[in-house]
């Protein structure tokens, strides 16, 4: 396996299990926290606007949904002038979860890169954000374009 494949592999998942720990402290599964912060930049979007916004399916948002609804966090309700969509708010239970949500992860960004200088966060910060850029459009990119193909 390349060598930043497998860095990233790597710390992609200590990262997942620590923030997952992160949010579970609040009642909510991996995930919850960054469609919660979707809504609360802006409350009342529908799941196709809140998959968008996270790069997710629909139907993932609405199965996260179904669950959130159930523990309080959300309620849905038709739009107002369009009865087909159903559009997705925050409870004052999920508001409440904002600045908890927040805290934690600002806690763990700032444990995970303390051995870090500000220029290095800096350049670490720019240099994921060109590979999400570069992934995102290898993704868009016709099957043919992507590479060689595996058998």
């Amino acid at each position: 396996m390349p060598e930043f494949l497998d860095m990233h592999s790597k710390a992609s998942k200590v990262l997942r299990a620590a923030a997952e720990a992160a949010v579970r402290r609040h009642g909510l599964h991996l995930g919850q926290d960054h469609l919660l912060a979707v809504l609360w930049r802006q409350d009342g979007r529908t799941p196709g606007e809140v998959a968008a916004a996270l790069n997710v399916t629909t139907p993932n948002v609405v199965k996260a949904a179904t669950r959130m609804t159930a523990a309080g966090l959300l309620t849905r309700r038709r739009d107002d002038r369009d009865n087909r969509l159903v559009r997705l708010w925050l409870t004052d239970a999920g508001r409440a979860l904002q600045a908890p949500i927040e805290k934690e992860r600002q806690f763990l960004e700032e444990k995970v890169t303390a051995d870090l200088t500000e220029t290095e966060r800096e350049h670490l910060l720019s240099a994921l954000t060109k590979i999400h850029r570069s992934a995102n459009a290898l993704l868009d990119s016709p099957s043919d374009q992507r590479g060689p193909a595996t058998t």
